[in-house]
Order: C-alpha cells, then structure tokens, then sequence
C-alpha cells in the first residue's frame, strides 16, 4: 500500500484532465530505489521484437486540400479557442480491430544510430518548433511539436495523445504542423498537413505512457497566398528544407545529462491561474532528469525533468540536448506527456517524458521512410 503521506500529483498535459479527479496516489520517485533500479535494466535489456503501426491520415491530394479548406486563414486565426492538447488515454480496443492502423512486426536491433540535426536550405537558424492543430470528433485541439530531420525530410514528433486517441481506437483528423507560429495566427514557415502516424502498439492499443509519442510523416507545405479577394494554396516544398530539423538521441540514461524543454503552455494550474497564454513558445531551462513511475498510467520508465511548470497545450513539445540558441538547433530525447505536482502547491513543479530508447528509433525510422505526394496544389 502508498503511505498516504506520500502522494502526489501527477496529470497528463491534457485538457480531459482539467476537469477530472488528478492523477494521484503515486509513491515518490526517492521512495524505492528497487523501482529505479527496475525501470533501468528494462530499459537497457529489452530486445524482444516490436510493432510499430502507421496510421494513415490524408493520402490523396483531396485528402490535403481537405483538411488545408479547413484551415484557412481566418479559422487559424481563432485558434486560440480551441482546446490546448487533447483528451488523456485510457484502455481501448487494439487499433488494429479498427481496420485502421498497418502493423509491421521489426525485429530490435541492439544500438541505434542518433540522428544529426539539420539547417534549413537557407539561413543560419532552424524554427523547428511549433503548433499542432486538429480535431478529435467535432472538437479542435492542438499541441506543441517539432520537425525531426529524416531522409524524407518531413517529419514532426508529438506526444502520442496529440495525435491518436487510443480511448477510441481513432487517429486525430484534419491534423496539421504550423512550425513557428505567430501570436495573431499567421503560419509564416507554411502549414503541412500530416500524411501518416507512426506509433507503438502499446500506444494504439493501451494507452500505455511508455510510448506516449508519435511521429508524423508530412505532406509538402503549403502557404495561403490572396488572389482576387480570397485564398489559394502556394506549395512550399518540404518541411525540413524550409524549416530544418532536430536530431535524435536514444538510450540515454537519465541522471547522466540535462534537456531543455519547450512548448506552448496555456492551460490552467492547480491553483487556478494560467501565467500561459499559449500564444508564444516557452522553455524550462536546462535541469536534471531521472528516472520516474505512475503505474495508473502504465509508465514504468518514464523521465522526469525539474523544475518546470509546463502546464496543458506543451504537450508534444521537444526536449533537446545540447541546445544551440543560435542555430535553434539541438537533438531530440524526449517530448512533453505527463505534467506533475509533486509538493501539491500551486503550480507543477515537473514534467516527464516517455523513455527514447531504441524502439522509439523504429517508430522514428518507420515515419522517416514513408513518401508523401509531390506537390499538394
């Protein structure tokens, strides 16, 4: 049993958790050195083969220039009424009874390659950072998220929740990228609209924190551009191309280095106040990780980082190493999932990540092989 005296607060970075009971009644992390020492060697012995599904999204140019009508200038200038991240996971019939989602069986290698972060063709400085808008049923949401560089160069990484809702065994419709967005809605690095998501199982099928992230393989971008008192779709050309792209980092053990983390905060504190807006990118700067557990979210190596107080609507935002203020450049180890309170004072104080080890580069690997159209005019 969890001594009473010992519970804290932890809650997905999600608006269903603003009005729910918190997620509570987790033992602290400095409780049991044995769950620390557990949540390690399952990180680094795990080799058993994995699935990694591909969701589709839009596939045809019909598909693009659907969801690109939806999003038209003026409706991404309201943005700011929809609901920042998206509703928390619960269980949920396998994705794939769902007809939805193509598994493919890979089998773990035992070390995976990092990837090298990338400039955009022109310039001295990537905007990698951004925005992810969508819908879950009749509902705009959005989340924070970054382009990853890929041999396909068109490749974003989010939270698994900003993308696919393992509740309803149901992927995000009408998702789209805006990196480097502007407080007024203006989209000045283009839009692009998600072609594929490629997830883990236990995602898709359990909701299961570990693998609470996601990799979203784009279409081209596209620019609204006014013609004759209205608007039409410009191709823009590829994501990393335009906007560069960050590296990947796996396996790397907690407690052994520092991130920073970024996102677009807005939602509410526990004590009720909202120092976000959402309109304009934050950073917790760089601190410690180690490792952390919430069984009530299946997260058995997880990573923390503190202080921060990151609150709804970061989620999906990237936590880089080695940040580089002057390229905007540094490597991918993590992104925003779970927010936590672990002093129950009035704002969060920490949040964690899923683990990136060297299934998280399989799933990577999956989005960075994928094709997309083109040209989406």
């Amino acid at each position: 049993m969890i001594p009473r005296a010992r519970h804290f607060v932890a809650a997905a970075l999600s608006s269903a958790l603003l009005i729910v009971p918190a997620f509570t009644g987790i033992a602290a992390h400095a409780a049991s050195a044995a769950v620390t020492a557990a949540v390690t060697t399952t990180a680094a012995t795990s080799v058993a083969p994995s699935k990694v599904y591909a969701v589709p999204l839009a596939k045809t140019l019909a598909d693009v220039k659907r969801v690109a009508d939806y999003w038209r200038p003026d409706r991404l200038q309201k943005t700011d009424l929809s609901t920042p991240a998206t509703p928390g996971s619960g269980s949920a019939a396998s994705a794939a009874s769902s007809g939805a989602a193509a598994a493919a069986t890979v089998k773990r290698t035992t070390a995976a390659a990092a990837v090298a972060p990338a400039l955009p063709r022109t310039g001295t400085a990537a905007n990698t950072i951004g925005k992810v808008f969508f819908r879950f049923g009749d509902k705009e949401y959005w989340c924070s998220a970054a382009a990853v560089a890929a041999k396909n160069r068109s490749v974003v990484a989010t939270a698994g929740h900003c993308a696919y809702d393992s509740r309803t065994a149901k992927p995000a419709d009408y998702w789209i990228f805006v990196p480097n967005p502007e407080p007024n809605g203006n989209a000045p690095d283009g839009i692009y609209v998600g072609a594929s998501i490629s997830l883990h199982e236990d995602w898709s099928g359990k909701g299961d924190y570990d693998y609470d992230y996601a990799f979203v393989t784009v279409h081209r971008g596209f620019a609204w551009v006014p013609k004759d008192g209205a608007y039409i779709m410009r191709d823009i050309g590829r994501l990393q191309d335009n906007v560069g792209g960050l590296g990947l980092e796996l396996n790397k053990k907690p407690g052994t280095y520092a991130v920073t983390a970024f996102g677009y905060p807005a939602g509410q504190q526990p004590d009720g106040s909202h120092p976000y807006d959402g309109k304009t990118l934050q950073k917790c700067l760089p601190g410690s990780t180690r490792f952390t557990v919430a069984p009530g979210r299946d997260l058995q190596k997880g990573v923390e980082l503190m202080p921060c107080d990151f609150s709804p609507g970061a989620s999906g935002g990237p936590w880089l190493l080695a940040y580089d203020d002057n390229r905007r450049l540094g490597s991918l180890a993590g992104v925003n999932s779970l927010t936590w309170n672990r002093d129950a004072k009035g704002r969060y104080d920490s949040v964690s990540a899923p683990y990136f080890d060297t299934t998280t580069g399989e799933v990577y690997r999956r989005a960075a092989g994928l094709t997309t159209l083109s040209n989406v005019t």
